[in-house]
Formats: structure tokens, C-alpha cells, sequence
């Protein structure tokens, strides 16, 4: 049932939740607040509805703030009907969901919004690992708020006129030009916004988010009936291997892909699939990117960047978080070398190996293409802690080019003598066959049974358990 009356915050709830199936709870609130007349100005539920509802039968907990109100600014009690929400959310294990738009703190409210704000904060900590955390801006989300988005697990923008800022555009030294609150500052350059579209296309795809996630820590990801052939060859996913988004597109369920952070870092795949049902992580080096048309937009080189390792690292933070198996897709050389780019690599990478090492979920890796020295090594290698290791038969494993390591080992030699020893080294320490020699390749397989044999490998490894020494928590 539902008990809110018609408002734009509130038309977003009932077109994001099952039909009718909206209960308000806090609607009487109201700001204690007296100051500068505060009490002479009309404050329905004090600018921000509150309440639980259904997802595809899925219950979760939803806020919504109405800008018409005070312009959806935040106070004390605003702050506090939030927070109540939490509380009902972590003792239920479901997911949280703003719906934001809203002006900022609200200044008459002055220390009591600070210190909500301070509250609702540490109950969004809190809150961090246990159940998930979704935000949509479809207005202004400025200052202390944009924190809050920036806590969450998951933030979709609107793409025309949704604002999303720390410190408005016009604030920031030497920035004459830049939009830094739009969708494509947030989504291409910050990585702050997962996903941008339209109102109706974010709620939709909040809708399909819900349906893939496990409602809380303990809990499984909703069942769903798989009509896909498990066995199912991919037929031609060989051409695939570049845009690793297509690839894990082939061999999931339905051809389900929900990328995260899409338009961040495109060298570096994330997002979610299903696998005989089951909701995985898939993590994966790209080179090159297609639209929908089949026409290439983008290239890169197989090398790690910071920002691709950043957005990785968090992305498998968060599937341990919630018991998501773990699936990585390796094609990568090495690190990208620029200036820019050394400024943080170091640190991404130790960020990337220490969430991979760290994770108690089942990890599986696909090395597609070629895998060189620390590309090969941080994108969960078995020296890093991968369950199980399926090698593409045309893949190469190694430190590094065999050209190039034929010209370290053997300077001065002349080009005959390059090219035998570059051919040795191809067949002793860069082929599939010598890695798997070793151990440290499971099984090579042919690239269209990539479907069946990761399918495999997770059932096998469902009730994986795995012990980490006892501390509170890591440093990286």
C-alpha cells in the first residue's frame, strides 16, 4: 500500500518500486528548527519521504527528496529520518536507496545539520559491507550530500541537469570552463557516477541492480530459472577478446552484463553477470571498445593504469564484501608508463593486489591474450590466490615479449641470432604450454568452451572456505 501523496519525489518511487508497493513511514515529521521564521515556511515530511517497498518482490528501503520543499534541503530532522531508515535496513538486511535532490544543508539549521549529517555518515559507515548502498542523483547534490554519494556502494546521475559537486564549478581556481558537476565529469573523469542516463533509464536499470544483488552480507543473490545452456559453445568469441565487456556478454547467462563505472577507466572492465544463475564479478583488460553498431570507438594498449586498478580494486572489494564470486579476464603487458600515470600507479596496483589477495570468494581467471610480468602477475594469478587458472590455447604467458627479452639477454648479437633465441624463449618461457607446465595454468582450454568451464569451476568452488590471519583490518 502507500500512503504518499503526488509529488515529484514521490512519482520517483512509485515508478522505481512495484506496483503499489510503497509504505511511508515519518510522513508527520517536521523541523524543530525556529530560527530566522523556519516555522512560517510549509515542510511536508520535511522535504524528504521515507519508506520501504518491493523490487521485483525484493523488499528495500527508499528516500526520496523533494525539492519542492524547502528546496530539499537538509536538516536536523531530515538528516535524522534517513538514518531511521538505516536502522530499519541493517536490522532487516536490505538495500538502502536515495533518490537525491536537494539544495545543500540547510543553513537555519546551522550546528543540528552538521551534526545529523555527522550521524548519518557514521551510520552509512556502518552500514558498508552489510547491505548495499545505492544513490541517484536526478538534481543537485552539493557539498556534505555529494560525501554521502560518494559513501555509497553504487551511484547513478542523471545525464542532462543532475548536479553532483564537493565545491560548485565556479569555486575552483583556474577552472573557467569545465563543468566539474555534470554526468560526464562525474562518470568519464572523477569515476564518482557508475551509471548516467535519463530519470526512467536509471530507475529501470536500479530495478535490474536490485535483482542481481544479494540483499545483504549473508544473504544470496536473488534465484532466477536459467534457460541458457550451460554447455552452451560460444561460438566466434575469439573475435570478442579485445572488448571484454562483448566477451563476458557471451558467456553469461541471457548474455547479461551489468557494467559498473563504465565510462571510467574503459581500459578495465567491471560488472556483474550471471552464471547458471549465480551473480559473479567480472573484472577485464581491454583494448578495444564497439558500440552497438559494431564500429570501434576506442583503443588502448594492453597495460595497467592507475585509475583502471583503482576502479578494480574497489569493484572486488565490494564482491568480497557480499560473498560475489570473483571472475577476472587477463590480456595485460604491463603497466602504462607515462608521467601522469606514475604518480599513483604504485599505489593502485599495491590497492588492486592486496583486494585480490584478501578475497575469501571463489576466484577463477580466463587469460585470453597475453599475460606479461606484473600484468600477468596482479591480474590474479595463482601466486596471488586464484582458485583455478584457464588459459585461452593461443595465450602467452611470461615475463615478457620474447623479441624483446632475445634483445636484453643477448645485446650486440646480430639479427639471425635475435631471432632464434626470441623463438627459444617464445617455446620455453612465454607459451601456454610451459605455463601450464609448471602448474600455474589449470587447464587450457579452447576459447569457446570459456562458458562451460567457468560455469564448472564456480560450482566446484560454491562452498570454498578460506581463513586470513586474525587482525582488525588491512592498511593498503
Amino acid at each position: 500500500m502507500s500512503n504518499i501523496g503526488k509529488s515529484k519525489a514521490a512519482d520517483r518511487i512509485a515508478a522505481l518500486l512495484d506496483e503499489s508497493s510503497f509504505v511511508e513511514i515519518g510522513s508527520l515529521v517536521t523541523a524543530r528548527s525556529t530560527d530566522f521564521n523556519l516555522t512560517e515556511e510549509k515542510a511536508a515530511s520535511d522535504g524528504v519521504i521515507t519508506g520501504y517497498g518491493l523490487i521485483n518482490g525484493n523488499l528495500v528501503y527508499v528516500y526520496s527528496q523533494d525539492a519542492s520543499v524547502l528546496g530539499g534541503s537538509v536538516g536536523e530532522m531530515h538528516a535524522k529520518k534517513i538514518i531511521r531508515l538505516y536502522s530499519l535496513a541493517m536490522k532487516m538486511g536490505a538495500p538502502v536507496i536515495g533518490l537525491l535532490d536537494s539544495a545543500g544543508m540547510r543553513l537555519q539549521e546551522s550546528t543540528d545539520a552538521l551534526n545529523a549529517f555527522g550521524t548519518l555518515y557514521r551510520r552509512m559507515s556502518f552500514a558498508s559491507g552489510v547491505i548495499p548502498q545505492i544513490t541517484a542523483v536526478l538534481g543537485n547534490c552539493g557539498g556534505a550530500l555529494a560525501v554521502a554519494a560518494g559513501m555509497s556502494d553504487f551511484v547513478f546521475m542523471e545525464g542532462k541537469s543532475a548536479k553532483l559537486y564537493v565545491n560548485s564549478p565556479n569555486s575552483l581556481a583556474g577552472n573557467k570552463e569545465e563543468d566539474t558537476a555534470g554526468a560526464a565529469f562525474q562518470s568519464e573523469k572523477s569515476g564518482l557516477a557508475d551509471f548516467v542516463g535519463t530519470e526512467d533509464e536509471i530507475l529501470a536499470q536500479i530495478r535490474v541492480l536490485v535483482s542481481i544483488l544479494p540483499a545483504n552480507n549473508t544473504d544470496e543473490a536473488p534465484a532466477v530459472d536459467v534457460e541458457d545452456d550451460l554447455n552452451r559453445v560460444c561460438e566466434g568469441i575469439e573475435g570478442a577478446a579485445g572488448d571484454t565487456s562483448i566477451l563476458l556478454s557471451q558467456i553469461s547467462d541471457g548474455n547479461l552484463v551489468c557494467e559498473v563505472k563504465a565510462a571510467s577507466a574503459r581500459e578495465m572492465v567491471t560488472g556483474f553477470i550471471k552464471l547458471n544463475g549465480m551473480t559473479v564479478g567480472a573484472i577485464g583488460n581491454r583494448t578495444e571498445v564497439y558500440d552497438g553498431k559494431g564500429e570501434k570507438t576506442a583503443e588502448f594498449k594492453p597495460l595497467l593504469t592507475a585509475k583502471g586498478l583503482e576502479k578494480a580494486a574497489r569493484f572486488v572489494r565490494f564482491c568480497d564484501a557480499f560473498d560475489i564470486p570473483v571472475l577476472t579476464v587477463t590480456n595485460a603487458e604491463g603497466f602504462y608508463a607515462d608521467k601522469h600515470n606514475e604518480f599513483r600507479i604504485a599505489k593502485a596496483a599495491a590497492a588492486f593486489a592486496d583486494a585480490l589477495a584478501n578475497a575469501t570468494v571463489p576466484k577463477v581467471n580466463v587469460i585470453t591474450g597475453r599475460a606479461f610480468g606484473s600484468g600477468y602477475m596482479l591480474m590474479n594469478s595463482q601466486g596471488l590466490g586464484a582458485d583455478l587458472t584457464f588459459a585461452w590455447e593461443d595465450a602467452q604467458i611470461g615475463m615478457m615479449d620474447a623479441k624483446l627479452a632475445a634483445g636484453i639477454m643477448y645485446d650486440g648479437k646480430d639479427a639471425r641470432t635475435l631471432d632464434e633465441k626470441a623463438s627459444a624463449y617464445a617455446a620455453l618461457q612465454q607459451s601456454v604450454e610451459a605455463a601450464a607446465g609448471r602448474g600455474y595454468v589449470d587447464t587450457v582450454i579452447k576459447a569457446g568452451d570459456t562458458r562451460k568451464m567457468v560455469i564448472g569451476a564456480f560450482e566446484m568452488l560454491y562452498t570454498k572456505a578460506e581463513e586470513r590471519p586474525e587482525k582488525k583490518h588491512g592498511t593498503v
